[in-house]
C-alpha cells in the first residue's frame, strides 16, 4: 500500500472543496443601462465560521477615543478632486463616544444590550414616519411664532444617537466636527453659539460670530421653502427637530461653508442649533444623505453627480465618498424604488431571501411597496439588525433553523429568538444567507454579517428579526464590510466590488 503525506491529503481535501463549493460566480441579466449592469460576486453557499476568533475581539474593549488629529481625515488633493470624488473616514460610534459615553467601560454584553435599545427606538420612529397620514398638504406655510415653535423636518435618526461617524470641517475658516451619517435624513445640522441649552459634544461647539461665510436664511428665501411646514422668528426661517428619546435640536436655517478636508462646498444650508438636548454621543450634530433636496448629497447636486459610497465597519475605519468618481467599476446595481410617501429612504425591490443557496418560498409580495406606499425594503444606515414582516422572518428563520440542526440552539436573547451556543467550538460550518433582488441579481453575505456575538461567552444570535407593521429595513449589520453606493440621480445602488 502506498503511504500518502498528510500534507497530499490536506491538498486534495481542499481540492475537492474547492470544486464542490459554489465558487464567487458573476450572476447576470438585462439591464436599462450599460453603466448599470447586473453583476454580483457572492460568498459560498457554506462557510467555515471562525468563532474562537470573533469571541476574542469581544473580549478585547473597544478603541478610546480619538483626538482631534489631521489622521481623521482621507488626504484631499487637487488629483483626487479631479477624479470627481470626495473622500473622508468613517468611524463607528465605539470609536467617537469615549468623551461623552460610559458605554465604553462596560463589557460587551451590555454595549450589545444598549445597541438593541438604540434599535428598537430607531425602527419604532421609522415605522411611525413611513405609517403616517398619507395627506400631502398644501405645500410650505411659513408663519410668525415664539421661540416655543414646531416645525416638522424629515429625519431619519429618531433614537438621538447615531452609529457612524464622520469628521468635517463647518465655517470659514473650518471648525472640525464630528457628525452623525443618517441615510434617512434629510438635514445638515451642528449646535451653535449663543447656546441657550446644549449637549456635550467631543469639539467646542460652532459660533457662527467666527466664521465669515455664515449667512442667515429669510423666511421669504427658496430655501426656507423647501422645509415642511417651515417656521419664521423675527423674520428669519427656523426649524426644530425632535427624537423618539426625548433629544431635540433648534434653531435658525443658515448657508455656510462645508469643508471636506480640502474641499470647499459654499452656501450648504444647515440648521444652527441653538437650544438642543440628547445623547449624541459626541457629535456635533447630523450629516443627512438621504434622498430629499434637503440632505448634504442633494444639495451637492451637480457637483457630486448625485452619487455617493460608503463602507461601514463596526471595527477599524471605514470611508465614504462623494461624487460619481466615487462609483466602483464592477459593483452590482439594483434599481432604486421611489416611495412618494418616504422621499428621504431608499428603496430596493426585494423578492426573497435563501439559506444555503436554497430560496425559502417566501410569497414575493411580501416585501413589495404598494401604490399607497406601504411596505418594501429600505436600506437603512442607522437601523442595525435588519427587520422583516412576521411571515417572511418566521419562514427565513426556521429554514436557517432546519440547516443547523446540528448547532446547539439556547433561549432566546433580547429582540433575538434564534440563538445558539458556540462557545465550545473553534469553528462551525454554517449556510450563508442571500438577498434575492427584483430582476435577478443575488447578494450573499458572510456569515460575520448574519451569526453575531451577544456576549464574550460564545452565544450567537441570527441578527434578523421580525417586525409587526411597516416596511423591511435593511440594517447596517447587513450591510458591513461591502462597498455601497447609492447612484441617486439615476436610480441604482450599487454593491461592491470592494470590501472593507
Amino acid at each position: 500500500m502506498v503511504s500518502t503525506s498528510p500534507v497530499l491529503v490536506m491538498v486534495l481535501m481542499l481540492l475537492h472543496l474547492h470544486l464542490h463549493l459554489h465558487l464567487p460566480t458573476i450572476i447576470t441579466s438585462s439591464a436599462s443601462s450599460a453603466n448599470h449592469g447586473y453583476t454580483i460576486p457572492h460568498h459560498p453557499d457554506f462557510q467555515l465560521f471562525n468563532v474562537k476568533e470573533i469571541i476574542a475581539e469581544t473580549k478585547t474593549p473597544p478603541t478610546q477615543f480619538i483626538s482631534q488629529h489631521q489622521d481623521l481625515w482621507e488626504t484631499h488633493d487637487e488629483s483626487s478632486h479631479d477624479q470627481g470624488k470626495w473622500e473622508l473616514k468613517l468611524l463607528h460610534r465605539d470609536r467617537v463616544a469615549g468623551v461623552t459615553a460610559s458605554s465604553l467601560h462596560h463589557n460587551y454584553h451590555d454595549r450589545f444590550l444598549e445597541l438593541m435599545k438604540r434599535d428598537a427606538r430607531r425602527v419604532t420612529g421609522l415605522i411611525r414616519r413611513l405609517t403616517a397620514n398619507t395627506s400631502t398638504g398644501t405645500g410650505p406655510s411659513h408663519h410668525e411664532v415664539d421661540e416655543d415653535f414646531g416645525s416638522e423636518v424629515v429625519s431619519g435618526m429618531d433614537q438621538g444617537s447615531g452609529e457612524y461617524f464622520v469628521r468635517i470641517g463647518v465655517g470659514s475658516p473650518p471648525t472640525s466636527q464630528y457628525m452623525v451619517i443618517d441615510s434617512g435624513s434629510d438635514i445638515v445640522w451642528v449646535q451653535c453659539q449663543p447656546c441657550n441649552q446644549c449637549y456635550r459634544q467631543a469639539d467646542p461647539v460652532f459660533d457662527p460670530a467666527d466664521s465669515a461665510s455664515f449667512a442667515g436664511v429669510s423666511c421669504s428665501s427658496v430655501v426656507c421653502d423647501r422645509l415642511q411646514n417651515a417656521n419664521c422668528h423675527a423674520g428669519g426661517c427656523r426649524y426644530e427637530l425632535s427624537y423618539n428619546d426625548g433629544s431635540y435640536t433648534k434653531g435658525t436655517l443658515a448657508l455656510e461653508t462645508i469643508s471636506l478636508g480640502s474641499t470647499k462646498i459654499q452656501n450648504v444650508a444647515i440648521g444652527c442649533g441653538h437650544t438642543n438636548r440628547g445623547m449624541f454621543i459626541g457629535a456635533a450634530g447630523l450629516l443627512g444623505l438621504g434622498g430629499g433636496s434637503m440632505s448634504f448629497v442633494g444639495q451637492l447636486g451637480g457637483q457630486a453627480g448625485g452619487a455617493f459610497s460608503y463602507c461601514l465597519v463596526s471595527r477599524g475605519t471605514g470611508s465614504l465618498e462623494f461624487g460619481r468618481g466615487a462609483m466602483p467599476m464592477g459593483a452590482a446595481w439594483v434599481p432604486l424604488i421611489r416611495n412618494p410617501r418616504a422621499p428621504s429612504f431608499y428603496y430596493v425591490g426585494l423578492s426573497g431571501l435563501g439559506v444555503g443557496g436554497v430560496r425559502v418560498p417566501i410569497p414575493e409580495d411580501v416585501f413589495g411597496l404598494t401604490e399607497a406606499g406601504n411596505g418594501g425594503v429600505v436600506m437603512d444606515t442607522g437601523t442595525a439588525v435588519t427587520r422583516l414582516p412576521e411571515l417572511g422572518y418566521q419562514m427565513f428563520r426556521d429554514a436557517y433553523f432546519a440547516q443547523t440542526g446540528n448547532l446547539p440552539r439556547v433561549s432566546g436573547i433580547s429582540i433575538f429568538d434564534a440563538c445558539y451556543d458556540l462557545s465550545g467550538f473553534v469553528t462551525v460550518r454554517v449556510p450563508t444567507v442571500s438577498f434575492y433582488f427584483s430582476g435577478g441579481p443575488v447578494l450573499t453575505l458572510p456569515g460575520k454579517n448574519f451569526l453575531i456575538p451577544v456576549n464574550d461567552e460564545g452565544t450567537f444570535c441570527f441578527a434578523f428579526a421580525p417586525s409587526s407593521s411597516g416596511p423591511s429595513i435593511i440594517g447596517n449589520i447587513q450591510q458591513e464590510g461591502i462597498q455601497i453606493t447609492i447612484d441617486g440621480a439615476n436610480g441604482f445602488v450599487g454593491f461592491g466590488p470592494n470590501v472593507c
